[in-house]
């Protein structure tokens, strides 16, 4: 059975219309890890709320150099700008926060196919983080009610992604439902959203749409285990799909690599 889009009617129009108005009234917490991801995120807020706050986190990384990123991006975006410190890194499990484990490296040809529902917890890398989406948008969460901000945006695929399991969109959807019980604002009306405008990206249609909203991703950094001077490995999970992206969109790599 074929599925045919129904034509878009007045009445839709006119409530998408009502709905923009609504969200430029409104503000937004960003979280912001310095990647491509998460910059685009930024600027997708910034261009639909009153008012956008980015959030980071000091969570015991390999190194330090996304957040020197996060930093340059808020103040180019011109929003506000708060990391949070907290220390994942004593409960080990990931290679992002245990120098004892070895970062794999990408491969690339596992990524186009790889479906949100086909997660097999064999193949999920190293670089998982044990609950790290939930910890984040946990303290985002608090940042909302305390800015009196309706809507969190993190940066989360299903389609160009290493398999994590807090990507999903089942996952976000579970989130967000708990999020409107368990606090403040959400009992009392003040409805809270989580947007995932990359959920169903691939990496270049989200350089493309970074770049349509004006997103320098030289700023950027996605690397998993970059040097001091905040140069890309080229070779981790992170480094393989930002590349593969560039190139399928037919935009020049503005990463710096190691020699």
């Amino acid at each position: 059975m074929t599925n045919t889009a129904l034509p878009t009617t007045y009445a839709d129009q006119e409530n998408n219309t009502q709905l923009n108005e609504l969200h430029k009234s409104q503000n937004a917490v960003v979280l912001l890890s310095g990647g491509l991801d998460s910059v685009t995120c930024l600027y997708w807020a910034k261009a639909r709320y009153a008012s956008v706050t980015a959030v980071s986190f000091d969570y015991g990384q390999r190194h330090n150099s996304e957040l020197v990123a996060a930093k340059a991006i808020a103040e180019t975006a011109g929003v506000k700008h708060r990391i949070i410190d907290i220390d994942i890194a004593q409960l080990g499990g990931s290679s992002l926060t245990d120098h004892s484990m070895i970062v794999p490296d990408g491969d690339t040809d596992k990524f186009p196919d790889k479906k949100h529902d086909e997660i097999d917890n064999d193949a999920i890398p190293n670089t998982y983080v044990p609950a790290r989406n939930t910890i984040f948008l946990s303290y985002a969460l608090a940042v909302a009610e305390v800015t009196d901000s309706n809507h969190i945006i993190i940066g989360v695929s299903s389609v160009d992604y290493s398999g994590y399991p807090d990507c999903r969109p089942e996952y976000i959807a579970a989130f967000q439902h708990m999020a409107n019980l368990a606090t403040k604002a959400g009992v009392t009306g003040h409805h809270l959203s989580i947007q995932t405008p990359l959920q169903q990206l691939s990496k270049a249609k989200t350089i493309e749409l970074g770049l349509s909203l004006g997103v320098d991703y030289g700023q950027t950094i996605s690397c998993y285990q970059a040097d001091a001077n905040g140069l890309a490995c080229g070779v981790c999970d992170s480094c393989a799909l930002r590349r593969q992206g560039f190139a399928q969109a037919g935009v020049a790599d503005p990463t710096h690599y190691q020699s």
